[in-house]
């Protein structure tokens, strides 16, 4: 990438430079072309001015001769380094100025001879360069002549050649300064890339804790921070992935190894063994498969089809949920209040979860003890809360008791895992929301759940994943 772009700065410059130079080679070609006949039409106007007149300006007297004209005019005009100006009689040049062997040349005779009689002007090749030859003739009685102006373009081309070269060679130079600049710069530029790169070599299959030195405040340092962010979710989700393998693995181990255990000392000539050992085998396999359920659940609320956004009556889903959760247990059941109104939300979802605090309740409360259930919305969101009069939770295990296997105080008759809370929390998450203790309040425990008000246009219905 750094050579590409470096060859591309290079390209671009090289072009840049050249067209340049063309443009200017061009322009000056033409100036020099327009000065050049603006020299031959001064020298030939004025020669035209000088015959016209007739007359020799300093004696008064009129000119004997067209020798006499070219003369004069010789004597009173300086030519420039690369002008010749060449007096013509009959048929042969008789005056010149400056004394340039030009003028003597069988080629140039046999080119100026028809501008002569006739006027104009023409090109000539000559060892000395290419030569512009101009002509106005004169006419005195019988005797014909003329003035020749002959310029030489070689001079002025090779001062123009001169300065396009060291045009060239200050531009070849800068070119390669500007190459330079561009190669430090696009490996200045890159050098967060080669970084990424080598730092994405380096990475493990396990190991996701190296980040990407974030300097700067361009576009690159944008796509560190966002490389950075990505590695960051990785290492969340590997680490999640390993903790929440390692809780699984523990967690079913206790009951494979008591279905081991009993089937090595299983007593087949025993009815009654074989019986009571079916019986002890059969209820683990039941722990089992809740436990791999609720794992399955757990891993599912990470797609995007956990949950199905559609209208719900939330006092409808209240009156809802406080009447399946009576069936739970023999609890004091009440409802707080009832929100009005219609919400997005997942209304089977929700009612697994709320059903699951109330489940939680009841393990934690006896006979006369009173649980309720409520909604409410405001500012903030719609909130479902589950609370009861039982011992509460202590300080220390606030946070834990919403965590995969994490429990608190375990009630004696409780077969649980410690899963229930942390799919209450997945439900939560999966909405947008949150669960969490009320810390306002002291008589039992409140556990509340939060979701933001959702409207159809903010949150169309999520397309369901290819089943699996």
């Amino acid at each position: 990438m750094r050579a590409r772009i470096t060859l591309t700065v290079a390209l671009l410059v090289g072009l840049t430079l050249g067209g340049a130079g063309l443009i200017v080679y061009l322009v000056e070609s033409q100036r020099i072309e327009a000065q050049t006949t603006e020299e031959v039409e001064q020298e030939l106007d004025e020669f035209d001015l000088l015959s016209r007149e007739g007359v020799d300006p300093q004696t008064g007297e009129p000119f004997a001769s067209v020798k006499d004209v070219l003369v004069l005019f010789m004597e009173r005009n300086v030519p420039d380094d690369d002008e010749l100006l060449v007096g013509w009689v009959g048929d042969r040049p008789v005056v010149r100025s400056p004394a340039d062997a030009l003028a003597q040349d069988p080629a140039f005779q046999d080119a100026a001879r028809p501008l002569v009689r006739d006027g104009g002007s023409t090109r000539l090749d000559t060892a000395e360069g290419e030569v512009l030859i101009a002509s106005q003739p004169l006419t005195r009685g019988r005797e014909r002549g003329a003035l020749l102006v002959a310029i030489k373009l070689a001079e002025d081309r090779a001062e123009l050649i001169d300065t396009m070269r060291t045009y060239a060679i200050v531009s070849l130079l800068s070119m390669l300064l500007i190459t330079a600049f561009a190669f430090w710069q696009a490996g200045r530029l890159l050098a967060p890339l080669r970084t990424l790169r080598e730092t994405a070599d380096e990475l493990g299959a396990t190991d996701l804790s190296r980040r990407i030195p974030e300097t700067g405040n361009d576009d690159i340092t944008a796509l560190t921070r966002t490389v950075n962010s990505m590695l960051a979710r990785l290492d969340a989700a590997f680490v999640g992935q390993r903790e929440f393998l390692d809780d699984a693995g523990h967690e079913l181990k206790t009951p494979l190894t008591v279905l081991r255990g009993h089937l090595e000392l299983l007593d087949v000539g025993s009815p009654d063994d074989v019986a009571e050992t079916k019986e002890l085998l059969l209820d683990e396999v039941d722990r089992m498969s809740r436990l791999v359920g609720d794992l399955i659940l757990l891993a599912k609320s990470d797609r995007p089809d956990f949950v199905r956004l559609e209208p719900v009556d939330i006092a409808a889903l209240t009156d809802d949920v406080a009447a399946k959760a009576r069936g739970l247990g023999a609890r004091n059941w009440t409802v707080d209040s009832r929100a009005e109104g219609t919400a997005y939300a997942d209304a089977q979802r929700l009612t697994q979860a709320v059903l699951a605090l109330c489940d939680n309740a009841i393990k934690h409360t006896g006979p006369g003890d009173t649980i309720a259930v409520g909604s409410a919305r405001d500012a903030s969101g719609l909130h479902w809360w589950v609370r009861d009069t039982g011992p509460g939770v202590p300080e220390a295990d606030r946070e834990r008791i919403f965590e995969r296997f994490g429990r608190s105080t375990i009630p004696a008759d409780d077969e649980g895992f410690g899963l229930g809370l942390s799919i209450v929390r997945a439900i939560a998450q999966a909405h947008g929301g949150t669960v969490a203790l009320d810390p306002t309040w002291t008589e039992g425990t409140k556990v509340v759940l939060t979701v933001p008000t959702r409207t159809r246009t903010q949150h169309p219905e999520v397309p369901a994943w290819p089943a699996s």
